[in-house]
């Protein structure tokens, strides 16, 4: 079956280029060019996945990339002209999968399409995870710690769901980019202790024991102390 694309691009030149590009890869493709159509074409018929320029005229790309994620968890690849790492953390934290700057390379840009889907097809189990106290429902995006509800960003979800799915694992700093953010935020980076923190601070609640382990000079796993 082949794969719908929902190109979301207010600029006509990049917009057609687009789409010219991904029906001769093979997909289908439709379009929009402001946020308010986007998220009517996403509702009448929900893409396979989507790729979203930032700055739109109206509703922008990161309230478009909040509004598609609290209903769906179709792929986003979100396109912008801003190279900064915040930038790039505001971006996946409203729920894109991945980030490309512009100008856009054709074939990197359908390397990362394959990417996202083969994720999808092998990250996205419909089964309840748990592990000692704490519970992550992916069809909700719910977690809860006993309980108590914990409110997670969506960059936050994904990182606890890839610890959940692989439990008592050590998962090396490198797999994690590989899987969370699927591109390099440079070797001097710590956006991943930066997630991890946020995680601990939101799970050890009213003192509750950590399950998110440091195995120093290797990355991180959950394991019970």
């Amino acid at each position: 079956m082949t794969e719908t694309i929902l190109v979301i691009e207010d600029d006509r030149r990049i917009r057609d280029w687009l789409r010219r590009g991904l029906i001769f890869e093979g997909y289908d493709v439709e379009t929009a060019d402001d946020g308010e159509s986007a998220l009517r074409a996403a509702r009448e018929q929900e893409p396979d996945a989507v790729i979203l320029d930032l700055m739109l005229p109206g509703i922008d790309g990161l309230e478009v990339c909040r509004r598609l994620r609290t209903v769906s968890d179709v792929p986003i690849l979100m396109l912008t002209a801003r190279d900064t790492v915040p930038d790039r953390v505001t971006g996946l934290d409203a729920g894109a999968d991945d980030y490309m700057v512009k100008p856009i390379v054709l074939d990197e840009l359908l390397a990362r399409l394959r990417a996202i889907f083969r994720r999808h097809r092998t990250e996205s189990p419909s089964d309840t995870a748990r592990f000692a106290d704490v519970t992550l429902n992916p069809r909700t995006r719910q977690v809860f710690r006993g309980s108590e509800e914990i409110q997670l960003t969506a960059k936050e979800f994904d990182l606890l769901e890839l610890f959940m799915r692989h439990p008592n694992q050590v998962l090396t700093r490198e797999l994690i980019y590989e899987h969370i953010w699927n591109y390099d935020f440079g070797g001097e980076s710590n956006i991943i202790e930066v997630y991890v923190r946020y995680l601990r601070t939101k799970l050890e609640i009213n003192d509750r024991p950590r399950v998110i382990q440091t195995i120093r000079g290797v990355g991180y796993a959950l394991r019970e102390t």
